[in-house]
């Protein structure tokens, strides 16, 4: 399985396609959230690699298959590795396609890195700061429980609850054992389930934690003033789990500059696993539009 070097440690990546050399457009880089890993992409990327794309789908540091350093993986940490990956790669320019904290991680490197991002297509993902009434209701308690000291330790370090419990409120389908098991095996252990935590701990709501908040805004900031870079936000139906709601759609269209909105159906806040076929299509047919 490919890994390359990465400060420390080093980053697990799938790829599928044909290689960049014979490959249309930009390389698509498929980046995952939390509790998950590349394995969310598994049923996306076959989809995007027959339309002809170069496509990869590492897994951020301290989850999936890569390297679990004696870091804090706060926000910025994920951004470092994985700027450390692109650099390795030498993927000077790619289309990022992100859910959930991966959304963010497009977000944060494009805003960033500009030049390096030919385009961006996200669901599921932290578009601004939120505030806990705005929060999905249906999740709201889990992650106040996650938040408060001791308790988020004994729920997700102790019990594992994030893996264990979560699927069954994200995915809208049923998740299979063996898929669960994947999910699973990366955290054995006390130690290695801190990134779930700190994960948990990071998502931006009513101005808490201030550094997540400010690299948001950040963001926010610069995807409202880069109509230069095509953006697709791809939205779902029917879960309450779901970030992406009507009103949060909404708003992306009034403060995202080059963006177009495409409905993909019903799905969990995991959409990849209730939708792969609709996003993968979605995907590459948005990417041809624009030339990526």
């Amino acid at each position: 399985m490919p890994t390359v070097d990465v400060l420390d440690s080093h980053l697990h990546y799938e790829q599928a396609g044909p290689g960049r050399a014979d490959a249309l457009g930009a390389p698509l880089v498929f980046l995952h959230g939390n509790p998950t890993s590349s394995h969310l992409w598994r049923h996306v990327l076959p989809k995007a690699a027959a339309a002809g794309r170069h496509c990869l789908a590492p897994d951020l540091i301290g989850m999936g298959r890569s390297g679990k350093p004696a870091i804090d993986y706060s926000f910025d940490d994920h951004a470092r590795y994985l700027d450390a990956w692109f650099d390795a790669l030498g993927l000077t320019r790619a289309v990022l396609v992100g859910q959930d904290w991966g959304g963010a991680l497009a977000f944060d490197r494009a805003a960033r890195h500009p030049g390096t991002v030919a385009g961006l297509a996200v669901m599921e993902t932290i578009v601004r700061p939120m505030t806990w009434a705005e929060y999905p209701a249906a999740a709201r308690a889990r992650f106040e429980a996650f938040r408060t000291p001791g308790t988020g330790e004994e729920l997700v370090l102790d019990r594992n609850v994030f893996i264990e419990n979560s699927f069954g409120q994200t995915v809208l389908g049923q998740l299979p054992a063996a898929d669960h098991d994947v999910y699973r095996a990366p955290y054995p252990t006390r130690a290695s389930r801190r990134p779930l935590l700190r994960w948990a701990r990071s998502m931006p709501l009513d101005g808490e934690p201030a550094d997540v908040v400010a690299r948001v805004n950040g963001y926010a900031a610069w995807l409202a003033a880069s109509p230069g870079t095509p953006k697709l936000l791809l939205t779902f139906d029917s879960s309450p789990t779901l970030i992406i709601d009507e009103a949060m759609a909404a708003w992306c269209a009034d403060h995202m500059a080059a963006l177009e909105t495409e409905h993909c159906g019903p799905a969990g806040h995991l959409a990849p696993e209730d939708r792969p076929d609709a996003i993968g299509a979605a995907v590459t047919s948005w990417a041809a539009r624009h030339s990526l």
